[in-house]
């Protein structure tokens, strides 16, 4: 069951792309390179990873970020960038099992949203659906847990006000 959290603002370190479904892997193996440059310049992450959905195109393409959360400062080299996740309300659900039931899980958290009749931080723009906040926080380190089956994600969506 979805439930309202309070989050602060936080910062982070990303990598962009706008890409289908079948190029996700394109983004998500920048991760892991991210993680080891910051520990490499000994910026340990404030928390798990995420992808950040920035835009919903039409035909099932998105502009989606890799980021790391990070504390302190810390100046990344390019194409990585810094970023920062809004402060504000979110809708947070947990999701447990492989990457593929995302869509249907995030389905599920939009229609029990609608359902409260609640109100997205997202804009309808000629490109498409930008979100403010729109997030999968990976809790699950493959390495760790080698199951997919097992693997837990947290879906949270930023509230409008």
């Amino acid at each position: 069951m979805p439930v309202i959290v309070d989050r602060p603002a936080q910062r982070y370190v990303a990598e962009r792309a706008t890409l289908g479904l079948p190029e996700f892997p394109r983004i998500a193996d920048r991760l892991p390179p991210l993680i080891g440059t910051l520990a490499a310049g000994g910026v340990a992450p404030a928390g798990a990873p995420f992808f950040r959905y920035r835009v919903l195109h039409p035909g099932r393409r998105f502009t989606v970020e890799a980021g790391v959360p990070i504390d302190g400062e810390y100046t990344p080299a390019g194409p990585a960038f810094l970023g920062e996740l809004p402060a504000g309300r979110y809708v947070l659900d947990t999701y447990v099992g492989d990457p593929g039931g995302l869509a249907a899980a995030t389905e599920a958290v939009l229609a029990w949203g609608a359902a409260e009749g609640l109100t997205w931080d997202r804009t309808e723009t000629a490109d498409g659906e930008a979100w403010g906040g729109r997030l999968e926080v990976l809790r699950s380190n493959p390495r760790e847990v080698p199951d997919p089956a097992q693997w837990v994600t947290d879906l949270l969506f930023r509230l409008a006000g």
